[in-house]
């Protein structure tokens, strides 16, 4: 307690920090997240997890940042040096449940340090970003778990193998596989030919002979996920999720007129990290490859570490003109990864005017999204989703293998190994009383995957893959612990 004149002499931070401090040992909220750098992906973390009621404290050495990020998101935020101990103990690392350092500078070995750091003064759990491919090699891995970090990730990796598998598999804007492809979700984006527009997803289901071999698990329609009941209809331009059985995908993309295209030639556009892994990563699969960037000294690098069959050209990849120059009509595909998300867009708008049949755009704000897939883009890549599903699945319980945010959904995917004796396995899922904003779509039991209907029973160490809205997560969670 203090007096009038004892407040008056307590700055902002201290202030905040009493606060914090209040909430923390009250209990009003229910975990504990310091994030190291208020960046693009740090400032997204903090305003997904405070909404998720969690006290979050935010550090960083950029007053501007921590600043912005003050007039969005509810948290306690710290300027300071990020590796500095009494920094991290100002924020109350030794009390924290999770220490998340993505700071966002060209050298992020600084996040390796505080979160060595963060674990040694008492927090539960770390985890780090990198930008060093090395570390995440399995002898490397396991010397850093040694060490204390929990957990680290390369979003720049992560979507590069997110845009391969893109282009592996292009009927749908986006894929999601368990259990190495028993189950499949998939996002396919209705157009005006698209047979089931103004249909029931009951219709829908009734009028295929394949129809327990997928479940439609939500629609999103006018930036809305709206978890499907069977008299929802299906509208123009809705994004439809579905998960089906392996056996499932072939007749189901025959049913909405979708179908594979044969990827032999993709040109990318940015010689960015992205873009150089995802050449590495499908150089091996396709005829040619061919990378276009503006930096001459960078294309000069590139051209001397990838393979025969990637062409390096140095030169403006928005200048309509020159892509034709470049023969864009040839390729198959087209990724547009330079870092600008309105160049991305309007770079794979020209692409699908010229012809190219299938494009991928890293697209950052998320606020784009939506504008790119109304814009005609195929496929849109966002690493800070890509992340949040990284970073908050450490907030569940240990019973969950993953966590997935697809773009176009504030929804999340989960997929859970069920816990013997848990709430979920207790009677069949019509009699349980599951969140009405949350659907389980499949199940995995040994060799066996099917596809979960009201009559189905969970049972004890099965795999089920859960989609749910974020106000439903928390209690899906506590069916499954």
């Amino acid at each position: 307690t203090y007096t009038t004149d004892e407040k008056r002499n307590i700055d902002r931070k201290d202030e905040q920090r009493l606060t914090s401090y209040f909430l923390r040992i009250t209990k009003h909220r229910t975990m504990i997240i310091i994030i190291e750098g208020a960046g693009e992906v740090g400032s997204h973390l903090a305003k997904m997890l405070s909404n998720e009621a969690n006290d979050i404290t935010v550090i960083d050495c950029d007053e501007e940042r921590l600043a912005k990020l003050n007039t969005t998101a509810d948290v306690v935020t710290i300027l300071g040096d990020l590796s500095c101990i009494k920094i991290l103990k100002d924020a109350g690392v030794e009390h924290a449940d999770l220490f998340i350092a993505v700071n966002p500078s060209a050298s992020q070995d600084v996040n390796i340090v505080s979160a060595l750091l963060a674990k040694k003064l008492g927090c539960k759990k770390v985890c780090a970003r990198i930008n060093n491919e090395e570390y995440l090699s399995y002898e490397n891995k396991y010397l850093f778990t040694e060490m204390g970090i929990d957990l680290m990730f390369y979003p720049e990796k992560i979507a590069a193998g997110e845009i391969a598998g893109l282009l592996k598999r292009t009927a749908s804007t986006e894929t999601m596989d368990f259990a190495r492809g028993k189950l499949q979700l998939s996002v396919f984006k209705l157009e005006d030919d698209s047979p089931i527009i103004d249909m029931k997803v009951a219709e829908f289901a009734a009028a295929v002979t394949f129809g327990t071999q997928f479940r439609v698990v939500a629609i999103s329609r006018d930036d809305t996920t709206i978890m499907p009941k069977y008299d929802t209809k299906f509208k123009y331009h809705d994004l439809v999720f579905i998960i089906t059985t392996r056996e499932g995908v072939a007749p189901l993309m025959n049913f909405l007129g979708k179908s594979n295209i044969e990827i032999n030639n993709v040109m990318i556009l940015g010689a960015s990290a992205v873009g150089e892994m995802v050449a590495s990563g499908i150089s091996g699969q396709v005829d040619t490859v061919k990378i276009i960037d503006p930096d001459k000294k960078r294309c000069m690098e590139l051209s001397e570490i990838t393979d025969d069959n990637v062409l390096v050209i140095n030169g403006d990849g928005r200048d309509s003109d020159f892509l034709l120059e470049e023969n864009i009509k040839d390729y198959d595909a087209f990724v547009a990864v330079t870092g600008n998300d309105e160049a991305n867009i309007l770079a794979c708008v020209v692409a699908k005017r010229f012809g190219v049949e299938r494009t991928i755009a890293e697209v950052e704000n998320l606020e784009y999204i939506r504008l790119a897939e109304e814009m005609g883009v195929d496929a849109v890549i966002n690493k800070k989703l890509i992340t949040a599903g990284k970073i908050f699945k450490m907030t569940l319980s240990n019973k969950v293998r993953f966590v997935k945010y697809m773009s176009g959904t504030n929804a999340e995917i989960l997929e859970y190994i069920v816990a013997p004796d848990s709430l979920i396995t207790r009677n069949t899922l019509k009699d349980i009383d599951f969140p009405t904003n949350a659907i389980i779509g499949g199940i995995i039991r040994g060799n066996d995957y099917f596809i979960a209907v009201g009559d189905t029973r969970i049972e004890a160490y099965d795999r089920v893959a859960v989609f749910a809205l974020p106000s439903a997560v928390k209690e899906v969670d506590r069916l499954f612990r």
